[in-house]
């Protein structure tokens, strides 16, 4: 069976997802771009059998009247969300904590009536391996 490992960024948190995801979203909503300080946020979806917490235990900040968000309260790191009315028996995991981010594929934008103006085209800016020359 396939299996996701993932995990917070100094490492108290970790994580297993079994099996195929969902859905792989990018998610413009005020809620995420606050909560994550980014522009957008990654979250593949699962069932919330498939999800084991196999390090540490992460903390939960009550985002909305039935959004719950947990993260790693030792580093700050966003890791999962949960809706129990919206999206019953599923877990969201923040995509970009897996060990392999590479590994599943976005497919959809989504909240895009939130979107920052400027994202919608950002694809098209000048990019660099590292950083820009200087000058």
């Amino acid at each position: 069976m396939l299996k996701h490992k993932g995990g917070c960024h100094c490492g108290a948190i970790r994580y297993e997802a079994e099996g195929e995801s969902i859905t792989h979203a990018l998610c413009h909503c005020v809620d995420c771009r606050r909560q994550s300080g980014a522009p957008m946020v990654g979250w593949t979806m699962y069932p919330e059998s498939a999800v084991k917490i196999t390090k540490g235990s992460p903390n939960e900040y009550k985002s909305s009247e039935h959004g719950r968000r947990q993260f790693c309260s030792n580093c700050g790191t966003g890791l999962f969300y949960s809706n129990a009315k919206t999206l019953p028996g599923i877990i969201d995991i923040q995509s970009a904590t897996y060990d392999d981010p590479d590994a599943i594929p976005a497919r959809i934008h989504i909240q895009v009536a939130d979107r920052i103006s400027w994202m919608e085209r950002a694809h098209e800016l000048p990019a660099f391996d590292r950083f820009p020359p200087p000058g």
